[in-house]
């Protein structure tokens, strides 16, 4: 048994395509589960009741930790500690394996190449939280406690990654024929891990006993890819001419005093103002697996983006 905590994210849902090569027993948790392949187990659980996680994980041989919480940093500093104590609790009580997906969030600002020896030095309240609770894990790990590892991925693109900066900015201003935007400096190299690519560093590696006791990170193409770059590419897979539209810094802040999710995102700008370099170098090489090039990833993302009735993301008006 392998089980998905936080299932129907899109992120457990490319997982749940990749791991029928390793089990054919899956079981799906989330508060409303649903089944992606046939035979999958449903199990509704809530992951802040302790009770309910460690029933989840019963019974299973790995546990993928894969849940997404609102972008609040007050809702991850109350709730993310309690997810990852249960969690850690469900899976010590039970011996199962545990995969934490995280973030780059912990690293804080990095000049340079992001590694997996990168230290910890967050600058965001969001940072803080994820270096807490990856701290948590790995002193639980360090002292066998339990068998656990993290996988770490940069920011997500890819079909279906609805809730992705890029979504909104790029796909799907594209696909409802307005012009692309960026946020931050456009020159910046940003880069981004395929989601497709993040579910089957997960299975891999999950499935990978000599993989446990240390940190990785997802198979993310190391292609230096700048905001312009990256929507050119865009641009090219949709066959429709090049625009990009960034919208000054002042406008940003001003429109957090309305939208809560651009006001959130006001802590994490550094990631788009300065250069943003992930390295899965030594993932590739211990799985012998290359990442998706992002020229192809990006096609299958812009042919994968439905059109929607309206983008209201940012104002139109606003051009560089």
């Amino acid at each position: 048994m392998q089980t998905i905590l936080g299932a129907g994210g899109v992120i457990g849902e490319e997982l749940s395509r990749e791991l029928p090569d390793h089990t054919d027993r899956i079981r799906q948790v989330s508060r409303t589960p649903r089944r992606v392949n046939r035979s999958d187990e449903l199990m509704a659980a809530d992951l802040l009741d302790p009770v309910a996680t460690a029933r989840a994980v019963e019974g299973s041989e790995v546990a993928y930790l894969t849940a997404g919480l609102p972008y609040d940093a007050e809702i991850w500093e109350r709730d993310w500690p309690r997810i990852m104590d249960n969690v850690m609790e469900a899976c010590r009580r039970h011996s199962a394996r545990l995969v934490f997906l995280d973030n780059v969030y912990a690293y804080g600002r990095v000049r340079g190449p992001m590694t997996e020896e990168t230290p910890f030095n967050p600058c965001s309240r969001k940072g803080e939280v994820r270096a807490r609770i990856a701290t948590t894990l790995l002193e639980a790990m360090a002292a066998g406690e339990l068998e656990a590892m993290i996988v770490r991925a940069a920011d997500f693109y890819g079909p279906g990654a609805e809730s992705s900066v890029t979504h909104h900015t790029v796909f799907q201003r594209i696909q409802d024929g307005k012009p692309p935007r960026w946020l931050g400096n456009p020159k910046a190299a940003h880069s981004f891990s395929f989601t497709p690519d993040v579910a089957r560093s997960l299975a891999l590696l999950g499935n990978r006993p000599q993989a446990y006791g240390r940190s990785w990170h997802a198979l993310t193409d190391g292609e230096q890819m700048s905001g312009i770059r990256f929507v050119e590419t865009a641009c090219e897979a949709a066959r429709v001419p090049y625009e990009l539209q960034v919208p000054p810094g002042w406008l940003l802040w001003a429109m957090g005093l309305f939208n809560p999710v651009l006001k959130e995102n006001r802590e994490m700008m550094y990631q788009f103002n300065h250069n943003y370099h992930f390295d899965s170098s030594t993932t590739q090489q211990a799985l012998g697996v290359d990442p998706t090039p992002y020229q192809k990833g990006i096609a299958r993302t812009v042919g994968a983006t439905p059109r929607s009735a309206q983008s209201v993301f940012l104002p139109r008006r606003v051009r560089e």
